[in-house]
């Protein structure tokens, strides 16, 4: 096979990007009457094709522009590009292919045409062998559009000629998560969603799919299934959205000290958005991590305790202690007698729970009398392991709100549940990688 100048082949071959066309508003140059270039103003504003006769002043509306170049295509969006091999002469042309790859940073990838494309095909004489290729771009940086022809002269000589086309992948939005360990084992999931294309965009769809460990509940509708944005989500050039998830580990995990920190991936963003009249894109995140639960040796879940009680009566809630540790404990509880005036409520206890082997817990009351109206805090509770003489203590037990004996009693109250360490809880703020679903 003897190669040719691209100007000596039989064929022509064309590639065009399909996209779709933009909404441009015309722009209105005028002038005074009694300026100098007012004739040539409304000549220019006449033959307009944007203006409307008789209020070429107005630029009333706005109008479709097919696209006039390349433009920029982002990651997760399909990249469409139409195909034509023509036949310049007078005379048919046999065994004609056409085969396009897509070149990235780290691939090659032949995308698929249609079956009669890629087995040799005659063209007569100025006849056209065209298709449309698509794929979803799934890296970002610098892209190569490879397209060959092969075709056989009158002669019988096989002959071929490349085309290449080069592109670039921008990247079309960032995501920074945070991420707050909460009330029994709970975790809540901040997500911020910036718009770093050149255009605005409307996101569709924000979910988290949660991993085979958790449970996710999205905190971003109303219990009617109505959004809490008060308008659609549509985003500007560089403006952001936020969502808010909770994630519950499922109950044999969270039942399992053990499993329950090796848990660390929560699941993926998935993100759906529309763009540039209805073109979409869709992305994924990587995998979540959540920040681990520090436990150290004792475990407090205030698993039974009312929102709302009266004053000066006794309120009663139930507990439960969990050993984390890796060797049993003989535990004695401890809740202080308040010495302090000031102290919104009244009540003491101290009690053995007996040994707790690893990995169990034991339930047991407590019982105060609030004194005081207002939102009380029950501090601090003491657990002592007496086989080794360790002490530890629980700074913030449970909340509650108290209100006065006329209060009515209605569906107000609420059963409460809580879970308290021996340590704080922790936050994280980090960015993650998009990545094509």
């Amino acid at each position: 096979m003897n190669p040719i100048e691209q100007g000596e082949h039989l064929l022509a071959l064309k590639v065009m990007r399909l996209t779709r066309p933009t909404l441009v508003a015309p722009q209105v140059i005028s002038c005074e009457p009694r300026d100098l270039p007012q004739f040539s103003l409304k000549q220019v504003l006449e033959s307009e094709g944007t203006s409307i006769a008789g209020a070429e002043t107005l630029a009333a509306g706005q109008f479709m522009l097919l696209p006039q170049s390349f433009g920029n295509i982002y990651l997760g969006e399909t990249f469409s590009s139409y195909i034509c091999v023509h036949n310049c002469t007078s005379h048919p042309v046999e065994g004609v292919t056409v085969k396009a790859d897509l070149q990235s940073n780290n691939t090659r990838i032949n995308l698929p045409m249609h079956e009669n494309k890629t087995k040799p095909t005659t063209l007569g004489a100025d006849e056209t062998l065209d298709d449309t290729i698509r794929y979803e771009v799934k890296e970002i940086g610098t892209h190569i559009l490879v397209c060959e022809v092969n075709y056989n002269t009158p002669a019988g000589f096989a002959q071929y000629f490349r085309k290449f086309f080069k592109f670039q992948v921008l990247k079309p939005l960032d995501v920074k998560t945070k991420f707050y360990n909460a009330e029994m084992d709970e975790i809540y999931l901040e997500a911020q969603i910036q718009n770093i294309t050149t255009g605005p965009f409307c996101l569709e769809k924000v979910e988290l799919d949660s991993s085979d460990q958790y449970t996710v509940t999205s905190l971003n509708t109303l219990p009617n299934g109505e959004s809490v944005f008060t308008s659609k989500n549509m985003l500007q050039p560089n403006n952001s959205c936020q969502f808010l998830y909770c994630i519950k580990p499922k109950p044999e995990i969270a039942k399992d000290i053990k499993a329950l920190r090796a848990a660390n991936n929560v699941g993926k963003l998935d993100i759906v958005w529309r763009s540039n009249l209805g073109e979409k894109g869709r992305l994924q995140t990587s995998q979540l991590q959540r920040l681990p639960f520090e436990y150290k040796d004792v475990r407090l879940e205030v698993i039974d305790a009312l929102n709302i009680v009266k004053v000066g009566e006794p309120f009663t809630f139930t507990c439960r202690v969990t050993n984390t540790a890796e060797r049993p404990m003989d535990l004695v509880v401890k809740l202080p007698t308040p010495i302090d005036f000031s102290c919104p409520y009244t009540g003491s206890a101290e009690f053995s729970l007996g040994v707790i082997d690893p990995g169990q817990y034991r339930e047991f009351p407590l019982t105060i009398c609030p004194s005081k109206l207002g939102l009380i805090k029950v501090t601090p509770l003491i657990f002592v392991n007496t086989l080794l003489q360790e002490q530890y203590t629980i700074e913030k037990v449970v909340d509650v709100f108290v209100v006065d004996t006329d209060y009515h009693e209605d569906e107000s109250f609420q059963i409460n549940k809580f879970v308290r360490y021996d340590n704080a809880a922790k936050l994280e703020d980090q960015s993650m990688q998009l990545q094509v679903v």
